[in-house]
Parts: structure tokens; C-alpha cells; sequence
């Protein structure tokens, strides 16, 4: 697209604009273009200044793979596979919640506290468990020094060999002992580490709380936590995720989901933030028929630079695959004019602009291009912004003519 000005409408009211226009197809063209001869109604030529405060801009008519458009409203949605919903691992009261929605936190980091009995409990577990391992310890050692000296006794002929053998089962005994408490201190401390990611208690905490951690890094997207509530096993506590991995949600009739497939390119807009566009590519088409809304839910996955956030609603085009040829102009560029349809082609003047209204039929359409059957060829230059202004021009050189 070639861009005639950067210039703004704002501070000008459309009168102040028109009121630098030419007077038609019959007036002086500006800028040393030459002049023509014959009034046109439907025509208008625009100054230098009109084109500047315009700000018009022109494109062409192109001759390219027509890509069909199904257009369907849809939402983006944080990706649930970049979601963890981190619940509770006991039954307690929460008392402290460290984190709030939007924080950003880092894997293993905490994020709530409760007290619990059942800490306590591991605790407690854990210190009988390491003195269980030292005790069996000490009798294993005195077991396999009893049976060492029984067979030396033995050798010399000085005990029986029932009293070796005693021995040598206490020393089974012990050494059997020692692995069920070595079992028993590992049990103890994963237990403690499930519930407090370790034994030693991080400053500022107590040996009462059990304390939540993330196993993921990334951003507080909910938090259901609050202190003082009472909490069982599998409460949802909050839910960490990566807000750039989102994905875009459409539901769409089984006749638009017949004309769909994995692989077909979405273009998007916001609704709540005009101008905003993306990309998209289609990941799944449910296998089933949602029993309630009878539609068909569609994924897509963003491309590139993800556009919006989590919960924006937008309007979206799910594209073909565009193998036949049309000729089409931008949207913009095809106007109504008092029930002609007609298409504003621009031919330069000098710094100025002509604009005339050619009559066309149309065909498709999307939300960027329409296609044109008949009235434009190839390569004509259309008006695409300032054609409001042109169309405002042009309806008032009917009036005047009438």
C-alpha cells in the first residue's frame, strides 16, 4: 500500500476538509496536472492540502488465491497446559498467603502457609525414626561383633555350635531391624519434605505451618486462598501459568466445523481493543457436539507475538485454503453511493488526488478484502483511507447536480 500522508482528520471538522477540494472533474487540476474538460458528477479532485490533511492512502486491485472466511466470535484462554492449580497437601487453617494475582513467582518458591496437627505429627515422626536408626544401629553392631567372637570360640574348640548359631541369628535380627528403620527414617523425612520442603523451618515460619510451594515458575492467575479458612486435602489454593501461552477458543456450528481443519490460519480482532489484531492456527475441532450450546468447540494456537490477554473476547476468520484466483480491493475501498455500488479509484494530479466512483459488482467477502466480478481490472488504483471523505464529496456533487 502506498501511503499518501501521515496527516490526521482530527482537528479539522469534514467541512473545513471538503472546503479544500476541488470543485469536480471540470475544475483546474492542482500541482500542474492537466486539466480536464467534461464535468463527471461522480468524480472529485482533491488538492494537495486535502490529500495531506486527509491523510488518503491508495492500494490496487490484485488478482490473488481467494481465501474463504468463516466468521466466528471467539475468546483467548490461558493454554492448560501452562497451568498448575496448586491445592492443599493437608487439613489445617490457612494463615498466610505470600503471593497475589499477576505476582510472578519462581519454581519452589512458598506461597501459602496452614497450620496443621499433621506437620507436627511428621516432626515427630522423624526425630523417633533418626533415634530408631541410631538404636538399631548400635545393636547391629554389637550383634555382628557377638557372632564374630562365637565363631572364634568355635575354632578353638571353647563353645558349642548352638550358641554360634544363636548368635549368628541375632545378628540376622539386628542387621533386618536396622533396614526397617533406615525404611521408617526415609518415609518420615519425605513426608516432612512434602509438607515443608525440608527439615530445616525458613526464617519466619514455625514448625506448625505446612508451607505451599510451586512446582512451576511463572504468574499468580487466581488465588482462592485466604487466611483464616479452614482447608482439606485438594482445596484449590491458586493456579500459576504462563500468560503468554494462550490459546483461542471458538465455537462454531457443525457447518462452519465441516469447512474447517488442523492447519487453517485464524486472523483475529479484540472486541474491547479496536485495532488489535492476531494470528492463530487451528489446533483441535472437538470430536463431539456440545449437548448444551450444540456447537463445536475450535482451538487455535497464536503465531508470533501474542496479541491480548487471557478472557479478551475477539472476532475471528477462520481462512481456507484459498486455491481459486479472484480479483479483490480492500474493504475500505468499496463504498455504497445512494444504492450504486461502486469502488473510489484514485489517479494522481500532481501532489493532489482525482477520485471517481466506478460502479462494480461484488462478490466474497472478508473481514479485509472484498472481491470484485466485474467493474475494476488488475492493478487499478483504489482509495482506501479518506474514502469516507471522498464518498462525503461525491454525495454532495450528486446533490448539487440534482
Amino acid at each position: 500500500m502506498h501511503e499518501m500522508t501521515q496527516g490526521r482528520l482530527a482537528p479539522l471538522t469534514l467541512a473545513a476538509l471538503l472546503g479544500v477540494a476541488g470543485c469536480g472533474a471540470d475544475a483546474p487540476a492542482t500541482d500542474g496536472a492537466p486539466a480536464t474538460t467534461t464535468a463527471v458528477v461522480d468524480s472529485v479532485t482533491f488538492s494537495a492540502q486535502a490529500v495531506e490533511i486527509g491523510g488518503f492512502t491508495i492500494d490496487t486491485a490484485r488478482s490473488t488465491a481467494w481465501q474463504s472466511a468463516i466468521p466466528v466470535p471467539g475468546r483467548l484462554m490461558l493454554d492448560p497446559r501452562a497451568l498448575e492449580t496448586i491445592g492443599s497437601i493437608t487439613e489445617g487453617r490457612v494463615t498466610r498467603v505470600l503471593v497475589r494475582v499477576g505476582d510472578r513467582v519462581r519454581a519452589g518458591q512458598i506461597l501459602v502457609a496452614i497450620h496443621s496437627h499433621e506437620i507436627m505429627d511428621a516432626r515427630s515422626a522423624l526425630v523417633s525414626a533418626e533415634a530408631a536408626v541410631a538404636a538399631t544401629a548400635a545393636e547391629q553392631e554389637l550383634a555382628v561383633a557377638n557372632a564374630a567372637r562365637a565363631e572364634r570360640l568355635l575354632a578353638a574348640r571353647a563353645m558349642a555350635r548352638a550358641e554360634l548359631e544363636r548368635a549368628q541369628v541375632a545378628r540376622t535380627q539386628a542387621q533386618g531391624a536396622q533396614q526397617r528403620a533406615r525404611a521408617e527414617l526415609t518415609r518420615a523425612e519425605a513426608l516432612v519434605d512434602h509438607l515443608a520442603g525440608g527439615r530445616e523451618v525458613p526464617a519466619g515460619f514455625d514448625e506448625h505451618e505446612v508451607l505451599i510451594r510451586t512446582p512451576i515458575a511463572g504468574v499468580v492467575t487466581a488465588r482462592d486462598a485466604q487466611p483464616g479458612t479452614v482447608v482439606l486435602p485438594g482445596t484449590p489454593l491458586l493456579v500459576v501459568g504462563d500468560p503468554q501461552r494462550l490459546q483461542l477458543q471458538m465455537q462454531v456450528t457443525a457447518t462452519a466445523a465441516a469447512a474447517m481443519q488442523v492447519g487453517n490460519t485464524v486472523r483475529y480482532v479484540l472486541t474491547e481493543a479496536g485495532g488489535l489484531r492476531g494470528e492463530a492456527i487451528v489446533s483441535r475441532l472437538a470430536p463431539t457436539v456440545d449437548t448444551m450450546t450444540r456447537t463445536i468447540e475450535v482451538l487455535a494456537t497464536p503465531r508470533g507475538r501474542v496479541v491480548g490477554r487471557a478472557e479478551a473476547f475477539v472476532q475471528a476468520e477462520v481462512l481456507g485454503e484459498g486455491k481459486e484466483r479472484a480479483i479483490s480491493v480492500p474493504v475500505a475501498a468499496a463504498q455504497a453511493l445512494q444504492g450504486d455500488t461502486v469502488v473510489l479509484v484514485a489517479e494522481p494530479r500532481g501532489a493532489g488526488l482525482f477520485v471517481r466512483a466506478q460502479p462494480v459488482r461484488l462478490g466474497r467477502r472478508t473481514r479485509d478484502r472484498v472481491e470484485v466480478l466485474a467493474g475494476v481490472p488488475v492493478g487499478t488504483a483504489v482509495v482506501v483511507n479518506g474514502a469516507a471523505i471522498a464518498k462525503a464529496e461525491l454525495l454532495k456533487r450528486r446533490g448539487a447536480g440534482e
